[in-house]
């Protein structure tokens, strides 16, 4: 038995287990690989998620259903919808809360850029109505069940801004070209705190049944990301120019990333402000300083070199 099923080995899957197991807690953590954390405390399983049956064997006795989840950029519509559905009836069958790491996708581009836990889901692309659906799903599945949203990640093990963008430029000694505009205000969610926000919230009933964003630091442009970055690694100063717009949607006729990036380019066009004031409030949550996660990114980098 463990006290606690993740599914998912990335960087907010894997940090919920450590901090759990740091605790005393037991943890089952499922990837198709049987990859994760090494600790005594968690048991790494490889299966396949969205197999409702051996999901619902493996959650038995569970507290807590982690979905930490990241299928393909390219197949959500392929592969949430199974995976999902196989964690809400494993959930149930188990009386277990389901802990959902979630984004803000599903508002879709909002007037201002900014969002809180009340902005209608109002998005209209695939990725966004993929979250929509996921989320309306487990709310009428009669479980106890939460989704804490937050923005791009930065921290160890995340891929963003920092590792997509700024990293290669730095290591060729080149400009950054960024698929946005580098001065545009964006919100940067810390992976450590996603994590700590989905136990927190997993283990009060006032979270059940509602979304709630992660406390995240004051929103700062990609073009200041980058100078706290450099000035942290003691990198030269990357020099951060605007991607014309059309240069990404027009890979994307070929290349399907790239068309999957080009739809949710709304986010770095323009303003884009999570609201987490409820969240802090209510449960006395507070972003860890965003220079923590930029040092955590670096030493990442730098292993990686």
């Amino acid at each position: 038995m463990s006290n606690h099923v993740i599914v998912g080995a990335g960087p907010v899957g894997s940090t919920v287990a450590r901090l759990l197991a740091q605790t005393g807690e037991t943890v089952r953590i499922v990837t198709r690989s049987g990859s994760g954390p090494d600790h005594p405390l968690i048991e790494r399983v490889a299966a396949d998620a969205s197999d409702a049956r051996r999901l619902t064997e493996l959650t038995r006795d569970a507290e807590v259903l982690y979905n930490c989840a990241n299928p393909a950029y390219t197949k959500w519509r392929e592969l949430w919808p199974p995976m999902s559905a196989a964690m809400i009836t494993a959930a149930r069958e188990n009386d277990a809360v389901l802990a959902i790491t979630g984004n803000l996708y599903g508002y879709g581009p909002q007037p201002g850029g900014r969002m809180s836990e009340h902005t209608p889901l109002a998005a209209t692309g695939r990725k966004g109505r993929v979250r929509i659906a996921m989320w309306q799903d487990a709310l009428a599945a009669g479980i106890r069940t939460l989704e804490a949203r937050g923005s791009d990640y930065v921290g160890a093990g995340a891929t963003g801004v920092v590792s997509s963008v700024l990293n290669p430029a730095i290591a060729k000694g080149r400009t950054a070209w960024m698929p946005g505009d580098p001065d545009a205000p964006h919100t940067w969610t810390y992976v450590g705190d996603m994590a700590r926000t989905l136990i927190a919230l997993a283990r009060d009933e006032r979270a059940w049944g509602r979304a709630w964003h992660v406390p995240s630091a004051p929103a700062i442009s990609v073009r200041e990301l980058a100078a706290r970055y450099a000035a942290l690694t003691g990198s030269p100063a990357v020099r951060v120019r605007k991607l014309p717009r059309a240069v990404m949607r027009t890979a994307g006729l070929v290349i399907p990333m790239a068309r999957e990036l080009a739809e949710m380019d709304y986010q770095f066009y323009g303003p884009f402000l999570l609201d987490s004031s409820e969240t802090e409030q209510t449960f006395g949550l507070r972003a860890t300083d965003l220079e923590i996660a930029l040092k955590e990114e670096a030493a990442t980098a730098t292993r990686a070199r």
